[in-house]
């Protein structure tokens, strides 16, 4: 997020910095929503809780990405390649990542609309022919959630979904459970119109929010945020925010779960999105005493597995600690002696808690 430009500016702030040559974004929303409870519906402390995009079958990043590539080769199918007059796209100076397309005299070429018209699984599109100058070279660079651009402002102007108070994207039909992906073209295409807000008088996700990681409807203290604690965080986490997180072991979904707008919310028709065995309410101690051998197996293919085991068993350790479970004491007496420091950190850090929640159940209380 923070990357910059030689000149020293930051990337994201602009995209005219690190892709002059894009004329038209086209942002596209796959729907990930299960039909699986949400996080505020179990009441099981022993039991964690892993957001809900990253239960899937397969990474979202490789799945949306690969319905982005089919989308570019359905446009690129429209730049014909004219007989006579056209150069290959081998011989352009293209970008750096993007691909290059060539349409010539005879040939069409597409303009795309934000898929959310047509398809919320990628699977069709809407394109209208029209006339293109000879040779015209087109250049095409796909982005999912990696790219120097912030995709939720680009799905708002599509016409996706405004940004809700919680910073999430919002469908009016779909509710927010989307992957955002987006291909950047040097076509000029004509714009969607903004989706509007609302979200109206509703303060249901921020007032949810355990660490209070809302200073502001639509503004988000990262540092607070269970999300980053839990899966950008590196090392220890800081005393005061651990009660907040709750069973909380990769990711968060209160401020969506507790939404109004996913009350309907229609389930996925796509199999790679539904959850693998084991992780919706897996158990915290399972993960706590996790080896590497089981940890690569069970998260290979996964966004999980990019966090690393130390975090993820940083985490269910001290969700154990919010269990207020005493029956966890003994492994965390035994975790306290872990190899790795971060973890037998937060295991001496749970059973203070733990112990203190015995001697005055009261005194201390869990996040959700």
């Amino acid at each position: 997020m923070e990357s910059r430009t030689e000149t020293g500016e930051l990337k994201r702030a602009a995209l005219a910095r690190v892709a002059p040559w894009a004329r038209s974004v086209i942002v596209c929303a796959v729907n990930y929503n299960t039909a699986q409870p949400y996080s505020i519906q179990s009441e099981d402390p022993t039991r964690g809780w892993i957001s809900r995009y990253a239960w899937s079958q397969e990474d979202y990043h490789d799945a949306v990405m690969r319905r982005l590539r089919q989308l570019e080769d359905r446009i690129g199918n429209e730049l014909v390649v004219a007989d006579s007059g056209c150069s290959s796209p081998s011989a352009a100076s293209s970008p750096s990542g993007a691909k290059a397309r060539v349409s010539g005299p005879h040939g069409g070429t597409a303009e795309a609309v934000p898929f959310h018209r047509s398809s919320t699984e990628l699977s069709s599109v809407e394109t209208r022919s029209d006339h293109y100058p000879p040779a015209t070279i087109h250049f095409f660079r796909s982005y999912v959630d990696t790219g120097p651009l912030i995709e939720r402002v680009y799905a708002k102007y599509a016409g996706i979904g405004w940004i809700g108070k919680n910073t999430c994207t919002i469908n009016q039909k779909l509710g927010s459970w989307l992957f955002l992906g987006v291909i950047l073209t040097s076509l000029e295409l004509t714009a969607d119109l903004p989706a509007p807000d609302r979200c109206g008088t509703c303060t249901r996700c921020l007032d949810a929010c355990p660490t209070h990681a809302f200073v502001a409807p639509g503004q988000l203290d990262a540092r607070l945020c269970i999300s980053y604690l839990t899966i950008e965080k590196r090392g220890e986490i800081p005393e005061e925010l651990r009660p907040g997180m709750g069973r909380h072991v990769f990711g968060c979904d209160i401020c969506q779960d507790v939404c109004p707008w996913n009350r309907k919310a229609p389930v996925t028709k796509a199999p790679q999105f539904h959850p693998r065995e084991g992780l919706v309410n897996p158990a915290v101690e399972w993960l706590a005493e996790m080896q590497e051998n089981e940890f690569r197996s069970t998260f290979r293919e996964s966004p999980i597995h990019r966090r690393k085991l130390s975090g993820l068993r940083r985490n269910a350790v001290i969700a154990m600690g919010n269990s207020g479970d005493t029956r966890f004491v003994a492994t965390l007496m035994r975790l306290s002696e872990d190899p790795d420091p971060v973890v037998a950190e937060a295991a001496r850090w749970a059973v203070s808690r733990l112990k203190a929640d015995e001697r005055d159940p009261v005194k201390l209380k869990t996040g959700n």
